[in-house]
């Protein structure tokens, strides 16, 4: 099946909307197609700022309006004490949200951005989007994360080379609980690192301590500028150390 296909076939839809390249990729198709696509983006601790800006973004670039929807995910228990499951309790809570506002709008049907390179057997929120019924019309279609970044670029999208961009919770180890202040510390700290021209970066949050997992190839740009990372860092963690294992890019 092609996306064109997909969308002759479902021509009324609703799009959980990130702001990453997938989902702004499947907007813009979905647009093209001709198919009645309303996106919606769940506004939530969760997210950094400038996803939602991207989302408004893409959205004014497309025609089509955005509809914001907050949501509180640390008020689940299962969400807070961030288990492994967290994400699955998060899915729930995040596209049941989308479904209602969908619902309330005349929509019957929700897609999302999974592609067919991620790996659902590490994903327990894929499990939550089946039980939701959510399409993932880019994995059903089997279009890869590079085919994504490919299509986009052709689009004239600016997300085409975006980098991938879990959201903040994932900055904190499973099995603690995650608080609106350590996901603050971490948005803060990896404004600082976008500020300072790295790129495809993580902060994870240890505690007191910011460990920094970046390419191999921002390394060198790292020592040089080690004072820099350090002061920048230090308003929200004690310490900055430096994870030695690369970061792979996408």
């Amino acid at each position: 099946m092609t996306l064109q296909e997909f969308f002759t076939q479902h021509p009324r839809l609703a799009l959980g909307l990130s702001g990453g390249v997938d989902s702004a990729y499947l907007l813009a198709e979905a647009v093209r197609c001709g198919c009645r696509i309303q996106p919606y983006f769940v506004d939530s601790p969760f997210q950094p700022r400038f996803e939602l800006e991207h989302a408004r973004r893409l959205c004014e670039e497309q025609g089509v309006e955005l509809k914001v929807l907050p949501a509180q995910p640390l008020a689940d228990e299962n969400v807070r004490q961030n288990g492994p499951l967290r994400c699955y309790y998060c899915k729930k809570q995040v596209f049941g949200a989308i479904l209602a506002a969908a619902k309330a709008d005349g929509f019957d049907e929700i897609i999302d951005g999974t592609n067919a390179s991620d790996d659902a057997s590490d994903r327990p929120g894929m499990r939550a989007l089946e039980e939701m019924r959510v399409y993932s019309p880019l994995r059903l279609c089997g279009v890869t994360k590079a085919q994504v970044r490919q299509a986009s670029r052709e689009l004239g999208l600016f997300t085409w080379n975006k980098p991938a961009y879990a959201c903040l919770a994932t900055r904190i180890p499973t099995g603690t609980a995650i608080t609106p202040e350590a996901l603050q510390k971490v948005e803060a700290a990896e404004n600082e690192l976008f500020r300072l021209g790295f790129s495809d970066f993580r902060v994870r949050c240890m505690g007191d301590t910011a460990k920094l997992q970046l390419p191999a190839a921002q390394f060198g740009k790292a020592l040089e500028r080690r004072k820099e990372l350090v002061d920048a860092l230090k308003p929200q963690f004690a310490a900055v150390v430096l994870d030695l294992e690369p970061r792979e890019e996408e």
